[in-house]
């Protein structure tokens, strides 16, 4: 008895659902719907890219002008400094020096 009632409801349920079919009207749609509705799509999607701001002229021009400085100031110090007082200095941080007194090898 209750499969019988279940199934009176599933067939009422399944007419209501053709019913409802019947009364759905056709939707007059303006031609350039879409294409609007696709440029705003596109046009929230855009992100700003930081990537292009890198390689902006401006951004260009700022880092040249930075690497300049930066040799300049390269080039400056080392035309101030001895050669061979360089070299003597890593000699000795490196324990390198030519002296026979710091020698760990002895000859007769």
């Amino acid at each position: 008895m209750k499969n019988m009632k279940t199934n009176k409801d599933i067939q009422s349920t399944i007419d209501k659902t053709l019913q409802a079919f019947d009364t759905i009207e056709t939707v007059e749609v303006s031609p350039f719907f879409k294409d609007k509705v696709m440029q705003r799509l596109f046009l929230e999607k855009e992100e700003p890219e930081t990537v292009r701001f890198w390689f902006a002229p401006k951004m260009q021009l700022a880092t040249l002008i930075c690497v300049l400085i930066l040799n300049s100031l390269v080039l400056a110090k080392l035309q101030k400094t001895d050669y061979k007082e360089d070299v003597s200095q890593f000699a000795e941080s490196f324990e390198l020096s030519t002296d026979n007194d710091t020698s760990t090898l002895s000859f007769p």
